[in-house]
């Protein structure tokens, strides 16, 4: 017979005779019983061997994290804890694994440890659930867009646009560090370099996406982003992933429904597919819970939590009112915020939008039409000259998970943002061409796909839901 994979045997409906896995042990009790994981499922298969039939040396060789090919039957199991477990008759050694260097053993690890063993990490039973979590949502974001019509589209890694206006960029370049040529004003001569120009890794595939918008109508992007920002938080990565949906034709209501229906849709996938890691990860979250006083606990289950989003209608308002909300609520009056809300125009901090989440609304959130100041230089202006057509989505235990706007179509309007911030249009030519030729409304938003593995996760430190993370004086593996 074939190999089968972990999963597909726990899930059969009667025993089997002669089934061969393979996997890794995760313990071995007894000289007689082993736990056997092939990363298909969070739940191992227990494969009982008779000593009396296997060679001592052996089984010598078998300890935690040594690979094996194992065949037997699928038998009823006479122990609690499983329904099925494997007699074994023959029994393969495929890799040794050093007992006593081997760094997963089966105890509790602190994450941290489990980070400098990230390429080990996922032979744990909380890392594999977060890994094919995250591949399970991989698989939705493109199952969802390819269904609703849109197109997929590769955007540049190596740009030579700032999206954000903020200039936290990773630089490219083939030119000598120690001596690299000088222009007539002394400056480094980026023409040069490898692309005749200064390049960057890039912040986002937005600006591209929007002119494959308005040709193709409905596109969207999913890849890798950068930013150089020297920050060491729980919520910041230097690499991460990004989904990003540009739709000509479509308002701020449009960008804000589209924005929405996707983000139920992923949830009620994982749903769907992955309740077992689901569950495993709600568990872990109620015993790390019971360590904590009573004010630190979360006040949902995971998967309530997931359910949350799931059956509720995401409340739109205003940052005007959420501003007054904000402003005359107990936590802001009796100065319990870290950041208080004085003056409008502040930008909301996670705080504040939790507020809103968990305690004003108590269902997720859409803010609308934000100052123009704190706003990137693309997003459209109102009528109002102050605020821009943009939208913040909050949900709780997180805040903002998706930012997105409804894009400035007027050329004049653009060329004048732009160069408010420094921002010479000659540099987006490009981007300032489809103003020009044919111009529409259009929308889009970004979704941090690394935030959206957190809360699907209930993971508090992003490091710990990408498989390599990038952080400051950090780029191992």
């Amino acid at each position: 017979m074939k190999n089968c994979s972990i999963k597909d045997l726990l899930l059969s409906t009667k025993t089997i005779s002669k089934v061969t896995i393979n996997g890794w042990v995760r313990t071995f009790r007894a000289n007689r019983f082993i736990a056997l994981n092939d990363g298909s499922s969070i739940s191992s298969v227990q494969c009982v061997v008779d000593f009396e039939n296997f060679d001592e040396s052996i089984l010598k060789k078998i300890n935690t994290g040594t690979s094996l090919e194992i065949t037997g039957d699928l038998v009823e199991s006479q122990g609690s804890g499983q329904k099925f477990e494997i007699i074994v008759s023959n029994l393969k050694v495929l890799g040794e694994c050093d007992s006593e260097e081997f760094p997963i053993q089966p105890k509790k690890h602190s994450f941290e440890f489990l980070r400098e063993n990230a390429h080990l990490r996922t032979r744990t039973n909380t890392f594999s659930a977060i890994m094919r979590l995250r591949s399970s949502l991989s698989f939705a974001v493109h199952n969802y867009f390819n269904s609703n019509g849109f197109y997929y589209v590769h955007t540049p890694i190596i740009t030579s646009s700032d999206a954000e206006g903020a200039g936290e960029q990773f630089r490219v370049t083939t030119l000598d560090p120690k001596s690299p040529p000088l222009n007539e004003n002394s400056e480094v001569d980026f023409t040069k370099d490898f692309f005749g120009k200064e390049t960057s890794l890039t912040v986002s595939g937005q600006l591209e996406a929007e002119t494959y918008a308005m040709s193709l109508g409905k596109v969207y992007t999913f890849g890798p982003t950068f930013r150089a920002e020297n920050s060491n938080t729980s919520r910041h990565l230097s690499e991460f992933w990004m989904i990003e949906p540009e739709v000509a034709f479509m308002d701020l209501n449009g960008n804000m429904d589209l924005a929405e229906s996707f983000l139920k849709y992923l949830l009620k996938y994982i749903i769907q597919n992955n309740i077992e890691d689901l569950q495993f990860l709600e568990q872990r979250l109620i015993n790390e819970d019971k360590t904590k006083p009573q004010n630190l606990r979360n006040e949902m289950t995971l998967i309530d939590k997931i359910n949350f989003v799931i059956n509720n209608d995401f409340m739109r308002v205003s940052y005007t009112e959420a501003f007054e909300i904000l402003k005359n609520c107990k936590p802001n009056k009796k100065k319990k915020f870290k950041y208080l809300i004085e003056n409008w125009g502040a930008d909301l901090q996670s705080e504040h939008e939790r507020y809103l989440v968990e305690k004003h609304f108590k269902c997720p959130v859409i803010i609308y039409d934000y100052p123009a100041k704190i706003k990137a230089f693309y997003m459209k202006l109102n009528e109002d000259n102050k605020t821009v057509k943009a939208m913040d989505i909050l949900f709780p235990g997180i805040g903002e998970i998706v930012g997105g706007s409804q894009r400035e179509e007027r050329l004049d309007i653009l060329n004048k943002k732009m160069n408010d911030i420094g921002v010479n249009p000659e540099d987006l030519w490009w981007y300032t061409d489809l103003r020009k030729f044919g111009t529409a409304q259009h929308s889009g938003f970004g979704l941090g796909f690394e935030r959206l593995i957190m809360f699907a996760t209930g993971m508090s430190n992003i490091r710990d839901v990408i498989p390599f993370p990038r952080t400051p004086q950090n780029a191992e593996f």
